[in-house]
């Protein structure tokens, strides 16, 4: 059979057989907590697992069933489970796969509340981190320690969009017995798939590209049935779980994501290439540049283009996000269908000494912009009259 495109299978996601008749073209929000059975045999089937079903929303809710196939299919893994939040799934991972005693290799680029995780949370329950620049792979192999247990990047790193190389990574953790955890948050599936890359575990802040529409919140954890069983085990325990409302609007926006990641990209690059040569314009990061030091890597990986996500650096950041009026709306988060912009420096890389900060060429002067899908021309506009 012929494999189904990433736009068919987004499009179709959700798809439910009927329980009775004809089914519903769109799932409706099942928003009950509680589920009854008809004796204490019925319990006994669900409880033992002979018997499909569910029991309590936090341990399983039909919506969260459907985006859960819909995002495994997307990715092409076995099995994923929603979390409340991005962080949540980040944070079962890690302490789900991950004992204490054990240790995680993360590069040093990751996203600023993953950093204080596991610069300053994870110690307290045993669980130690070691730094390495991930696009170092010699650094990377040097690293890696009898306790190295998980090697955690992120595809493509906020805010800078530096690209890792998921299946050298993939190789140098497994040679060292280890597992690859890759957020993926900043690609999306329609961008790259790290688990075809070789990744163990691949994680999404769902609010993001996946929901597209800055209207949900949570986060998705992927990979193999015995992975995401034992993360699935933790969020349980936690209580880390997603609500159905938010699983429900998670996928009305996936059913786009073909269509929104191809115009995600194509306007970045546009972008990209106009705010390159302008002479107001200090710097531009993109990985669709050729001036981008890992084009190759990017061009190799992500054949489908190179996303939305972009960093640039103005002679006078205030200056700038004050021209532009709110037509393109200062907001610290990402991926929505409009323009936004985001100043890494105050919001997202906070939380990181400023001198790792400026080791890590996150400075005052540096903003992030996420790339919707308008017109570009309109966009161009914007962000052109922004520099005069």
């Amino acid at each position: 059979m012929k494999e189904l495109d990433l736009s068919t299978l987004a499009a179709r996601a959700g798809e439910i057989a009927p329980e009775d008749g004809n089914r519903a073209l769109i799932e409706p929000i099942h928003q009950t907590t509680v589920y009854t059975f008809d004796d204490l045999d019925h319990l006994e089937r669900f409880q033992s697992g002979s018997e499909r079903g569910h029991i309590y929303y936090r341990n399983g809710n039909p919506n969260r069933d459907t985006l859960e196939r819909a995002l495994a299919a997307l990715e092409g893994t076995q099995d994923a489970m929603t979390a409340a939040s991005g962080m949540a799934a980040i944070s079962a991972v890690f302490l789900a796969l991950v004992k204490p005693g054990e240790r995680i290799l993360a590069d040093n680029r990751v996203y600023g509340v993953t950093y204080s995780l596991l610069a300053e949370e994870l110690p307290k329950l045993g669980i130690h981190t070691d730094w390495v620049d991930a696009n170092d792979l010699d650094a990377v192999r040097a690293a890696m320690t009898p306790d190295t247990k998980l090697v955690h990047a992120e595809s493509l790193t906020n805010p800078l969009v530096t690209v890792a190389d998921v299946p050298r990574l993939a190789q140098i953790a497994h040679e060292g017995g280890a597992l690859l955890s890759i957020d993926n948050t900043f690609a999306s599936p329609a961008v790259l798939k790290p688990a075809s890359l070789g990744a163990d575990v691949v994680t999404h802040s769902v609010s993001k590209y996946l929901n597209g529409h800055s209207t949900a919140l949570g986060g998705v954890i992927l990979g193999s049935g015995e992975i995401v069983a034992k993360c699935r085990a933790h969020l349980t325990r936690y209580g880390g779980t997603m609500s159905a409302f938010d699983a429900w609007m998670t996928l009305q926006g996936v059913k786009t994501l073909g269509l929104r990641m191809r115009a995600h990209s194509g306007n970045a690059s546009a972008v990209a290439d106009v705010l390159e040569n302008h002479p107001r314009v200090k710097a531009v990061y993109y990985p669709g540049l050729t001036s981008h030091p890992q084009f190759d890597l990017a061009h190799d990986l992500m054949p489908n283009g190179f996303g939305g996500m972009m960093a640039l650096e103005v002679e006078d950041a205030p200056a700038f996000v004050r021209a532009l009026k709110g037509k393109i709306p200062l907001a610290p988060s990402l991926a929505d269908v409009a323009t936004t912009l985001s100043y890494p420096w105050g919001t997202s890389h906070r939380a990181l000494p400023e001198q790792r900060r400026m080791e890590l060429g996150i400075t005052p002067g540096l903003l992030r912009l996420s790339v919707g899908i308008e017109e570009i021309g309109d966009l161009l506009d914007d962000l052109e009259g922004a520099l005069v």
